[in-house]
């Protein structure tokens, strides 16, 4: 079993994740930029964070064999921010780099004008750079969150066709699919969805154009979710064939629409700016 995990923070993640990860079939992974937890306090808490996303940590992922791309932006939460909204001048640089295959995650928080705003401008940048751009759809009022978020995606140069909706759940899947947006669902141990729902919304809505993350970060989450949802699926009566297309596939095809997509990553040799993850020996 091949499992790609479209979105999970392993900068907030052990060697040990990594390692297990790879023992139950993960391969690849795409790390959206987000926000630290505690408030930043410049633009330049954002660069050091970007530059770690395009370099040491692909090189801490080829350790255990597993490819490392990102999607960076300035995320819905410090969109509000001033100190923060700065680095939408700088993104077009970091948007150029190979390492980056979406714009993300960008979309709503608490729907503020500010948040308009950058979901706005960003999505012209992801237009402007040729990829495309993974959307965070809010955790309150979701429904509305995401009828705010389509019109603004709609307004766009970004077809809809290069937008994957993230954490969606039973309230916001239809209208999800009907917008033909791509569909992400992000499954975790207490919230947002679980296997088991997970399960029931691929039997009613299908396979097609569906996404499934660990969503993983520096709160209670489980970097194996995306197995435990490959697995629940075999167990619900779904084929091998189902599972790689929802947790390889899918994935593969949404990122690759940038063009920057490398799956077959070598083992690094060597260090990274002097660093390196085994301490001492293999």
């Amino acid at each position: 079993m091949r499992i790609f995990d479209p979105h999970i923070h392993m900068t907030s993640r052990t060697t040990d994740d990594y390692e297990a990860m790879y023992a139950a079939g993960v391969r690849a992974v795409v790390e959206p930029s987000f926000w630290l937890g505690q408030p930043r306090t410049g633009p330049a808490s954002f660069y050091d964070y970007f530059d770690a996303l395009l370099g040491w940590e692909p090189f801490r992922a080829a350790q255990y064999g597993i490819a490392h791309h990102c999607t960076l932006a300035l995320n819905p939460k410090e969109a509000n921010d001033p100190r923060c909204t700065p680095v939408l001048d700088a993104l077009p640089r970091y948007l150029a780099k190979d390492g980056v295959v979406a714009v993300g995650e960008i979309g709503y928080d608490s729907m503020t004008p500010a948040e308009d705003t950058a979901l706005a401008a960003q999505l012209q940048l992801a237009a402007a750079h040729g990829l495309p751009a993974l959307v965070h759809t809010p955790h309150r009022d979701k429904l509305a969150g995401l009828h705010r978020t389509l019109d603004v995606v709609r307004e766009s140069s970004l077809p809809v066709e290069r937008v994957l909706l993230d954490h969606l759940n039973e309230t916001t899947v239809e209208h999800a699919k009907d917008s033909g947006c791509w569909l992400g669902f992000s499954v975790y141990p207490d919230t947002k969805m679980d296997e088991d729902r997970m399960v029931t919304i691929l039997k009613t809505y299908g396979t097609e154009q569906v996404l499934v993350n660990s969503a993983a970060d520096w709160g209670k989450s489980d970097p194996l979710k995306t197995r435990k949802v490959a697995d629940a699926m075999l167990a619900a009566g779904f084929g091998e064939d189902d599972v790689d297309q929802v947790l390889w596939r899918n994935p593969a095809a949404f990122y690759g629409l940038s063009g920057r997509l490398r799956l077959d990553v070598p083992k690094p040799e060597g260090l990274h700016e002097g660093n390196s993850v085994l301490r001492g020996g293999e």
